[in-house]
Protein backbone atom coordinates (compact mmCIF):
# COMPACT_ATOMS: atom_id res chain seq x y z
CA UNK A 1 0.00 0.00 0.00
CA UNK A 2 1.65 3.59 -1.49
CA UNK A 3 -1.07 5.66 0.27
CA UNK A 4 -1.53 5.91 3.98
CA UNK A 5 -5.18 4.83 5.90
CA UNK A 6 -6.84 5.92 8.19
CA UNK A 7 -8.66 2.87 10.06
CA UNK A 8 -11.17 3.62 13.16
CA UNK A 9 -12.93 0.51 14.76
CA UNK A 10 -15.45 0.97 17.56
CA UNK A 11 -16.27 -0.74 20.52
CA UNK A 12 -19.69 -0.92 20.80
CA UNK A 13 -21.12 -2.73 23.61
CA UNK A 14 -23.11 -0.47 26.24
CA UNK A 15 -23.74 -1.58 29.37
CA UNK A 16 -22.57 -4.95 28.23
CA UNK A 17 -18.75 -3.69 28.58
CA UNK A 18 -18.32 -2.20 31.98
CA UNK A 19 -21.50 -3.46 34.30
CA UNK A 20 -18.97 -5.32 36.36
CA UNK A 21 -17.43 -2.13 37.62
CA UNK A 22 -20.21 0.33 37.77
CA UNK A 23 -23.65 0.67 39.14
CA UNK A 24 -26.10 0.99 36.39
CA UNK A 25 -27.95 2.94 38.45
CA UNK A 26 -25.52 5.94 38.71
CA UNK A 27 -24.55 5.36 34.78
CA UNK A 28 -28.60 6.33 33.28
CA UNK A 29 -27.84 10.09 32.59
CA UNK A 30 -23.99 9.14 30.79
CA UNK A 31 -25.90 6.15 28.82
CA UNK A 32 -28.97 8.49 27.36
CA UNK A 33 -26.33 10.77 26.20
CA UNK A 34 -24.57 8.03 25.07
CA UNK A 35 -27.78 7.06 22.68
CA UNK A 36 -28.33 10.96 21.96
CA UNK A 37 -25.19 10.74 20.71
CA UNK A 38 -23.86 7.94 19.02
CA UNK A 39 -26.65 8.82 15.84
CA UNK A 40 -24.79 12.67 15.62
CA UNK A 41 -21.14 10.48 15.71
CA UNK A 42 -23.13 8.11 12.50
CA UNK A 43 -24.16 11.46 10.56
CA UNK A 44 -20.37 12.79 11.37
CA UNK A 45 -19.01 9.67 9.55
CA UNK A 46 -21.71 9.46 6.52
CA UNK A 47 -20.83 13.83 6.08
CA UNK A 48 -17.01 12.85 6.05
CA UNK A 49 -17.35 9.77 4.09
CA UNK A 50 -15.10 8.05 6.72
CA UNK A 51 -15.62 4.27 6.88
CA UNK A 52 -15.60 2.95 10.34
CA UNK A 53 -15.86 -0.87 11.87
CA UNK A 54 -18.28 -1.13 14.54
CA UNK A 55 -17.25 -4.18 16.65
CA UNK A 56 -20.37 -5.33 18.12
CA UNK A 57 -21.96 -7.22 21.19
CA UNK A 58 -24.10 -9.97 20.48
CA UNK A 59 -26.30 -9.19 22.99
CA UNK A 60 -27.00 -5.78 21.55
CA UNK A 61 -28.94 -7.42 18.04
CA UNK A 62 -31.58 -8.87 20.85
CA UNK A 63 -34.84 -7.27 20.35
CA UNK A 64 -35.81 -7.46 24.15
CA UNK A 65 -35.30 -9.36 27.67
CA UNK A 66 -37.45 -12.71 26.13
CA UNK A 67 -35.08 -12.98 22.93
CA UNK A 68 -32.06 -12.51 25.12
CA UNK A 69 -33.34 -14.89 27.01
CA UNK A 70 -34.08 -17.04 24.77
CA UNK A 71 -30.62 -16.67 22.67
CA UNK A 72 -28.58 -18.11 26.53
CA UNK A 73 -26.33 -20.39 24.75
CA UNK A 74 -26.12 -23.79 26.38
CA UNK A 75 -22.31 -23.57 27.29
CA UNK A 76 -21.36 -20.53 29.13
CA UNK A 77 -18.29 -19.27 30.26
CA UNK A 78 -17.16 -20.03 33.95
CA UNK A 79 -14.89 -16.98 34.77
CA UNK A 80 -12.83 -17.44 37.99
CA UNK A 81 -14.14 -14.16 38.59
CA UNK A 82 -17.87 -14.60 38.38
CA UNK A 83 -18.66 -10.74 38.92
CA UNK A 84 -17.85 -10.78 34.84
CA UNK A 85 -20.57 -13.17 34.21
CA UNK A 86 -23.25 -11.22 31.68
CA UNK A 87 -26.07 -13.63 31.76
CA UNK A 88 -26.07 -13.35 35.75
CA UNK A 89 -26.50 -10.00 35.55
CA UNK A 90 -28.91 -9.80 32.42
CA UNK A 91 -31.18 -12.24 34.71
CA UNK A 92 -31.21 -9.36 37.59
CA UNK A 93 -31.37 -6.30 35.83
CA UNK A 94 -34.10 -7.66 33.16
CA UNK A 95 -36.94 -5.28 35.11
CA UNK A 96 -34.23 -2.61 35.32
CA UNK A 97 -36.80 -0.78 32.51
CA UNK A 98 -33.53 0.88 31.14
CA UNK A 99 -33.49 -2.01 28.28
CA UNK A 100 -32.42 0.67 25.70
CA UNK A 101 -29.19 0.33 27.68
CA UNK A 102 -28.66 -3.54 27.19
CA UNK A 103 -30.43 -3.84 23.25
CA UNK A 104 -30.03 -1.53 20.21
CA UNK A 105 -31.51 -3.23 17.17
CA UNK A 106 -32.62 -0.10 15.41
CA UNK A 107 -28.92 1.79 16.00
CA UNK A 108 -27.71 -2.11 14.27
CA UNK A 109 -30.16 -1.33 11.47
CA UNK A 110 -29.76 2.46 11.31
CA UNK A 111 -25.90 1.52 10.80
CA UNK A 112 -26.66 -1.11 7.87
CA UNK A 113 -28.41 2.09 6.31
CA UNK A 114 -25.47 4.30 5.81
CA UNK A 115 -22.47 3.23 3.58
CA UNK A 116 -18.77 2.10 4.55
CA UNK A 117 -19.85 0.93 7.95
CA UNK A 118 -18.79 -2.40 8.64
CA UNK A 119 -20.84 -4.37 11.53
CA UNK A 120 -17.66 -6.18 13.10
CA UNK A 121 -18.54 -8.65 16.45
CA UNK A 122 -17.04 -8.03 19.69
CA UNK A 123 -18.56 -11.01 20.60
CA UNK A 124 -21.73 -12.16 21.92
CA UNK A 125 -21.19 -11.65 25.85
CA UNK A 126 -18.19 -9.38 25.67
CA UNK A 127 -15.90 -12.41 25.88
CA UNK A 128 -12.92 -12.74 28.09
CA UNK A 129 -10.07 -14.66 26.59
CA UNK A 130 -8.13 -14.14 28.88
CA UNK A 131 -9.81 -14.43 32.00
CA UNK A 132 -8.88 -17.99 34.24
CA UNK A 133 -11.75 -20.65 34.23
CA UNK A 134 -13.25 -19.96 30.51
CA UNK A 135 -12.23 -22.23 27.77
CA UNK A 136 -11.62 -22.13 24.33
CA UNK A 137 -14.74 -24.83 23.60
CA UNK A 138 -17.09 -21.71 25.32
CA UNK A 139 -15.79 -19.24 23.40
CA UNK A 140 -16.15 -21.18 20.19
CA UNK A 141 -20.39 -21.74 21.35
CA UNK A 142 -19.79 -17.61 21.72
CA UNK A 143 -18.76 -16.25 18.55
CA UNK A 144 -21.07 -19.07 17.19
CA UNK A 145 -24.51 -17.35 19.32
CA UNK A 146 -22.84 -14.02 17.84
CA UNK A 147 -23.00 -14.95 14.14
CA UNK A 148 -26.06 -16.39 14.09
CA UNK A 149 -27.86 -13.45 15.80
CA UNK A 150 -25.99 -11.24 13.28
CA UNK A 151 -27.56 -13.26 10.23
CA UNK A 152 -31.36 -12.64 11.21
CA UNK A 153 -30.21 -9.11 9.75
CA UNK A 154 -28.08 -10.61 7.04
CA UNK A 155 -25.00 -9.47 8.34
CA UNK A 156 -22.01 -11.69 7.37
CA UNK A 157 -19.50 -11.11 10.53
CA UNK A 158 -15.57 -10.91 8.91
CA UNK A 159 -13.56 -8.70 11.53
CA UNK A 160 -13.45 -8.72 15.37
CA UNK A 161 -12.17 -7.47 18.30
CA UNK A 162 -11.46 -9.04 21.67
CA UNK A 163 -13.42 -7.38 24.93
CA UNK A 164 -10.66 -5.47 26.63
CA UNK A 165 -7.83 -5.96 24.11
CA UNK A 166 -7.62 -9.81 25.77
CA UNK A 167 -6.69 -11.09 22.74
CA UNK A 168 -5.45 -14.50 22.62
CA UNK A 169 -3.60 -15.76 19.52
CA UNK A 170 -4.57 -19.32 20.87
CA UNK A 171 -8.22 -18.56 19.68
CA UNK A 172 -7.59 -17.50 15.98
CA UNK A 173 -8.32 -21.70 14.88
CA UNK A 174 -11.55 -20.52 16.25
CA UNK A 175 -12.36 -17.37 14.49
CA UNK A 176 -10.78 -18.55 11.24
CA UNK A 177 -13.06 -21.64 11.59
CA UNK A 178 -16.09 -19.32 11.64
CA UNK A 179 -14.69 -17.06 8.88
CA UNK A 180 -13.68 -14.16 10.81
CA UNK A 181 -10.72 -12.76 8.56
CA UNK A 182 -9.29 -10.73 10.67
CA UNK A 183 -9.09 -9.25 14.27
CA UNK A 184 -7.74 -6.02 15.73
CA UNK A 185 -4.51 -6.51 18.14
CA UNK A 186 -2.92 -4.72 20.87
CA UNK A 187 0.27 -2.01 20.16
CA UNK A 188 3.77 -3.74 20.08
CA UNK A 189 4.95 -1.71 23.13
CA UNK A 190 5.73 -3.59 26.14
CA UNK A 191 2.85 -1.58 28.53
CA UNK A 192 -0.36 -2.53 26.01
CA UNK A 193 1.08 -6.60 26.94
CA UNK A 194 -2.54 -7.47 28.50
CA UNK A 195 -1.37 -10.42 29.29
CA UNK A 196 0.33 -9.63 32.17
CA UNK A 197 -1.19 -8.22 35.45
CA UNK A 198 -1.42 -4.12 34.78
CA UNK A 199 1.00 -2.43 36.76
CA UNK A 200 1.05 1.28 38.54
CA UNK A 201 3.94 1.99 36.21
CA UNK A 202 2.07 0.52 33.01
CA UNK A 203 -1.10 2.65 33.66
CA UNK A 204 1.44 5.71 33.95
CA UNK A 205 3.17 5.07 30.99
CA UNK A 206 -0.01 4.66 29.16
CA UNK A 207 -1.50 8.06 30.24
CA UNK A 208 1.38 9.64 29.43
CA UNK A 209 1.80 8.36 25.74
CA UNK A 210 -1.71 9.36 25.05
CA UNK A 211 -0.53 13.26 25.51
CA UNK A 212 3.40 13.04 24.81
CA UNK A 213 5.19 12.74 21.76
CA UNK A 214 6.89 9.05 23.03
CA UNK A 215 6.87 7.78 19.42
CA UNK A 216 4.85 6.87 16.35
CA UNK A 217 2.17 4.39 16.58
CA UNK A 218 1.59 3.81 13.03
CA UNK A 219 2.94 0.94 10.86
CA UNK A 220 3.22 0.03 7.21
CA UNK A 221 1.01 -2.97 5.65
CA UNK A 222 4.50 -5.12 4.97
CA UNK A 223 4.34 -5.89 8.83
CA UNK A 224 1.09 -7.72 8.44
CA UNK A 225 1.03 -10.76 7.53
CA UNK A 226 -1.22 -12.78 5.07
CA UNK A 227 -2.31 -15.83 7.43
CA UNK A 228 -6.20 -17.50 8.21
CA UNK A 229 -6.66 -14.02 10.30
CA UNK A 230 -5.02 -11.01 9.44
CA UNK A 231 -4.39 -9.16 12.55
CA UNK A 232 -4.17 -5.52 12.99
CA UNK A 233 -2.58 -3.61 15.79
CA UNK A 234 -4.63 -0.95 17.07
CA UNK A 235 -2.30 2.55 17.36
CA UNK A 236 -4.18 4.54 19.38
CA UNK A 237 -7.02 4.82 21.80
CA UNK A 238 -9.17 8.30 21.51
CA UNK A 239 -9.52 8.96 24.91
CA UNK A 240 -12.61 10.60 27.03
CA UNK A 241 -12.98 13.96 27.41
CA UNK A 242 -10.79 14.97 30.13
CA UNK A 243 -11.88 18.06 32.81
CA UNK A 244 -8.82 19.57 32.39
CA UNK A 245 -8.59 21.76 28.68
CA UNK A 246 -4.88 21.48 28.23
CA UNK A 247 -5.27 18.28 28.36
CA UNK A 248 -7.61 17.58 25.32
CA UNK A 249 -5.41 19.92 23.39
CA UNK A 250 -2.57 17.68 24.40
CA UNK A 251 -4.61 14.61 23.55
CA UNK A 252 -6.15 15.38 19.99
CA UNK A 253 -2.64 16.94 18.84
CA UNK A 254 -1.21 13.63 19.70
CA UNK A 255 -3.80 12.05 17.23
CA UNK A 256 -3.85 14.37 14.47
CA UNK A 257 0.15 14.50 14.24
CA UNK A 258 0.64 10.76 14.17
CA UNK A 259 -2.55 10.69 11.59
CA UNK A 260 0.25 13.26 9.41
CA UNK A 261 2.88 11.32 9.95
CA UNK A 262 1.08 7.65 8.87
CA UNK A 263 0.02 9.47 5.86
CA UNK A 264 3.13 11.17 5.08
CA UNK A 265 5.14 7.36 5.20
CA UNK A 266 2.01 5.18 3.22
CA UNK A 267 1.21 4.11 6.93
CA UNK A 268 -1.81 3.04 8.42
CA UNK A 269 -3.11 4.43 11.44
CA UNK A 270 -5.66 2.50 13.92
CA UNK A 271 -8.15 5.05 15.79
CA UNK A 272 -10.01 2.80 18.63
CA UNK A 273 -12.70 4.21 21.39
CA UNK A 274 -16.19 3.21 22.58
CA UNK A 275 -18.77 5.07 21.40
CA UNK A 276 -19.84 5.37 25.11
CA UNK A 277 -17.00 7.14 25.61
CA UNK A 278 -18.99 10.33 24.11
CA UNK A 279 -21.09 9.90 26.99
CA UNK A 280 -18.85 12.48 29.24
CA UNK A 281 -18.78 16.01 27.39
CA UNK A 282 -20.00 15.22 24.34
CA UNK A 283 -20.23 18.52 22.91
CA UNK A 284 -16.95 18.59 23.43
CA UNK A 285 -16.06 14.83 22.68
CA UNK A 286 -18.02 15.67 19.16
CA UNK A 287 -15.95 18.65 18.87
CA UNK A 288 -12.89 17.04 19.20
CA UNK A 289 -13.97 14.15 17.06
CA UNK A 290 -14.74 16.58 13.80
CA UNK A 291 -11.73 18.27 14.56
CA UNK A 292 -9.74 14.92 13.70
CA UNK A 293 -11.79 14.06 11.01
CA UNK A 294 -10.58 17.36 9.15
CA UNK A 295 -7.26 16.87 9.62
CA UNK A 296 -7.85 13.63 7.57
CA UNK A 297 -9.85 15.33 5.00
CA UNK A 298 -6.42 17.29 4.75
CA UNK A 299 -4.64 13.93 4.75
CA UNK A 300 -6.30 12.66 2.23
CA UNK A 301 -6.40 15.85 -0.41
CA UNK A 302 -2.45 16.49 0.30
CA UNK A 303 -1.21 12.77 0.78
CA UNK A 304 -3.49 10.25 -0.50
CA UNK A 305 -5.07 8.90 2.70
CA UNK A 306 -7.52 7.13 2.44
CA UNK A 307 -10.11 5.72 5.02
CA UNK A 308 -11.12 2.16 5.48
CA UNK A 309 -12.73 -0.65 7.39
CA UNK A 310 -10.85 -3.36 8.99
CA UNK A 311 -12.50 -5.38 6.69
CA UNK A 312 -11.29 -3.35 3.06
CA UNK A 313 -7.38 -2.95 4.69
CA UNK A 314 -7.63 -6.76 4.92
CA UNK A 315 -8.52 -7.12 1.57
CA UNK A 316 -6.93 -4.02 0.20
CA UNK A 317 -3.44 -5.78 1.29
CA UNK A 318 -4.36 -9.32 0.68
CA UNK A 319 -7.03 -9.61 -1.71
CA UNK A 320 -10.66 -11.56 -1.48
CA UNK A 321 -10.46 -14.73 -0.15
Amino acid sequence: MSKGALVISLDFELVWGVFDHVDIIDKVSYFNTTLLTIPKMIALFEKKSIHVTWATVGMLFNENWDEWHCNIPLLLPTYDRTSLNPYDYGTQHRKSNLDSFFFAPNLIKDLQSIKDQELATHTYSHYYCLEKGQTVAQFEVDLNQAIVIAKKFDISLKSLVFPRNQFNKDYLAVCSKYHIETVRTNPENWYWDVSKPSTFLTKIVRSGDAYLPLGTKSYSTDTLISEAVVCQPASRFFRPQHKVGLLNSARVLRIKNEMINAAKHGEVYHLWWHPHNFGIDSIGALKALTSILETYTYCKEVFGMESLTMKELKESCFGLR
